[in-house]
């Protein structure tokens, strides 16, 4: 699940931050995750293993599937 993680990643957890959000945003990668919430801010560092735990879904920043944009042809 994880080795597509990239930074600027959403991350959906299972469980909901105290703030009420259950999203986070990818700010590190490594041997640790660094984390922050997109309600209130808090940042944390999870263990890849921990996140793979605690993660319900990836949301990808640049998603590179999906429709292309086409060009205005030159009249």
């Amino acid at each position: 699940m994880l080795p597509d993680l990239q930074l600027k990643d959403t991350v959906r957890m299972r469980k909901l931050h105290p703030c009420g959000s259950s999203e986070w945003r990818v700010t590190r990668l490594g041997a640790d995750i660094g984390l922050e919430c997109l309600g209130c801010g808090r940042r944390v560092m999870l263990t890849r293993r921990e996140l793979m735990r605690r993660a319900k879904s990836i949301v990808h920043a640049n998603p590179t599937e999906g429709p292309e944009k086409e060009a205005n042809p030159k009249s």
